[in-house]
């Protein structure tokens, strides 16, 4: 199970569950007081606007990045990482992604040297 889990791996998939925890503490804080979260997020001012465009030109930019380097790869199932981001929060699944991009890395250079120690 651990065979492809290396340093890098590992402090990707932690920052994705601290991205997960960090922003569902406060969605479940807003549905708990019942506020009407996309209102108060977008009606806060110019601060909050322009965390908005930068978190959400981040976003975009991770999903294109998920999509090429994955297919580079050829890593299967990348629609679940851009779908999950919008049910979750891309502060989940871009360390994610970055941590099983990491395995397949490992995965690609262990095959590799299997390759060439045949030869």
């Amino acid at each position: 199970m651990t065979r492809h889990w290396n340093a890098p791996a590992i402090v990707f998939l932690v920052l994705a569950v601290v991205g997960l925890i960090g922003t569902w503490t406060y969605n479940i804080q807003a549905i708990i007081q019942q506020s009407d979260f996309l209102g108060d997020w977008f009606a806060n001012g110019p601060a909050v606007g322009s965390l908005t465009m930068d978190l959400l030109i981040m976003a975009v930019a991770a999903c294109a990045f998920i999509v090429v380097e994955g297919r580079r790869l050829g890593m299967r199932h990348l629609w679940a990482y851009i779908v999950f981001a919008g049910l979750t929060a891309i502060a989940f699944t871009f360390p994610l992604f970055l941590a099983n991009r990491e395995r397949r890395l490992r995965q690609l250079a262990q095959e590799a040297a299997a390759v060439a120690a045949q030869e």
